[in-house]
């Protein structure tokens, strides 16, 4: 999955079979808060909001930034991944 980081708009995305799928962020200092993921219902159920989500904290790891989870999927997603807890903003 080619997951593409758009940083002037504060958003990661992929394409697949010609549909969108995205997860928005603001930062607040050293904080990355995810605001929004969403995954049109044409490509749902493959992992690609999964996907996005840890493209987020895996940057957020990468540069020294903490993950601030505020849409329920990337919250319900924290959850499942005890492995990227030292990432999550307290």
């Amino acid at each position: 999955m080619d997951i593409q980081h758009q940083p002037e708009n504060e958003r990661f995305v992929v394409l697949t079979d010609g549909h969108e799928a995205e997860m928005n962020y603001r930062r607040e200092g050293d904080v990355l808060v995810i605001t929004h993921t969403g995954v049109p219902s044409e490509i749902g159920g493959r992992g690609i909001a999964g996907d996005l989500v840890r493209a987020g904290f895996d940057y957020a790891r990468a540069h020294g930034l903490r993950v601030r989870p505020a849409c329920s999927y990337a919250v319900a997603w924290a959850q499942r991944h005890p492995d990227y807890a030292d990432v999550l903003a307290s």
